[in-house]
């Protein structure tokens, strides 16, 4: 049922909840900031990059720029929890991509202070490094065919794929399969959409503007699944635990990939080296399990590193 007495006497639990979920930007469709969040990764368990202090990338005319100026201006997300989220108390970014950015920035020679994070929204990801806005782009950021086309791609570093949120106590749905008669929330217009009304149309499926709105409606029993990336419901997981949890295996593949320019082989090399150190001496890990790890999963092996030919 939709209103039961048990959802009114869990009310007032879950309004402190929903004021940390609530996030930055997600509520950036209303064009309204949100509530700081309740709590962030656990900055005593972050791995400590040292910065390559002797490193040289002559070849790249983006490494080069950077140096010339002092800093590194990397594209990010700032409305995804545990991913790429802003605090706007403090401007701080914090989050797996975060992560994920400052580990290569310590490979190219720049630290923590030589870092300026800049939000980007996914429909001017190419424009902005096309245009030379930022250096590179750290943000739930798919590879795939057409985008090459554009800019480049270093990664992938992380292997996302559609997944289901849902609440603790929902002992039923395991996958997609279960999903028939089930009030099933997503994105207006968003390829996760699309999946589950061409996929499985014996679900109720509804839409929002934000992923925010779809996790608000399902702590307060409005709906029964939230589904987008896997990645993205792993940090709404990590933000309550107790109170919601992802199900299943993934069932569609995206892997995300750190943007470059697209003429900047040297960079993307570089990129991909840094990677490929991070996750073998153990920092990957480490910070997936400081990040999206407090939803409980444990961390994955990272994906192989596409290192396809130069443009």
């Amino acid at each position: 049922m939709r209103t039961t007495s048990r959802t009114q006497a869990r009310t007032k639990q879950i309004t402190a909840l929903l004021a940390g979920l609530l996030l930055t930007v997600l509520a950036a469709g209303c064009g309204k900031e949100g509530s700081p969040p309740v709590k962030g990764p656990k900055a005593d368990a972050l791995p400590h990059y040292t910065v390559n202090t002797g490193f040289r990338l002559p070849a790249s005319k983006t490494w080069n720029r950077a140096e010339r100026r002092g800093r590194l201006v990397i594209g990010a997300k700032e409305d995804q929890p545990y991913l790429g989220e802003k605090d706007p108390a403090t401007g701080v970014y914090s989050g797996f991509d975060i992560e994920i950015a400052t580990m290569v920035a310590a490979y190219l020679g720049f630290g923590p202070k030589e870092i300026q994070f800049k939000t980007i929204a996914s429909a001017n990801r190419e424009t902005a490094l096309q245009n030379g806005q930022i250096d590179y782009y750290v943000g739930t950021y798919t590879i795939n065919a057409m985008r090459k086309k554009l800019v480049g791609f270093a990664g992938p570093y992380f292997m996302a794929g559609q997944g289901l949120l849902v609440r603790t106590d929902e002992n039923d749905i395991h996958g997609p399969q279960d999903l028939a008669g089930k009030t099933v929330c997503s994105a207006a217009g968003s390829t996760p959409y699309q999946r589950i009304a061409a996929d499985y149309p014996d679900a109720d499926l509804v839409a929002y503007d934000t992923y925010s709105v779809c996790v608000d409606n399902l702590l307060t029993y409005q709906v029964d699944v939230v589904t987008t990336d896997d990645a993205i419901l792993l940090g709404f997981a990590a933000k309550a635990p107790d109170e919601m949890k992802v199900v299943g295996k993934p069932f569609s593949e995206e892997p995300y990939g750190i943007g470059v320019p697209r003429s900047d082989n040297a960079l993307r090399a570089a990129i991909n080296d840094a990677l490929e150190e991070n996750e073998k001496n153990g920092n990957w890990k480490k910070a997936f399990e400081a990040t999206l790890g407090l939803s409980g999963v444990p961390a994955p092996t990272p994906p192989p590193i596409d290192r396809y030919p130069a443009n």
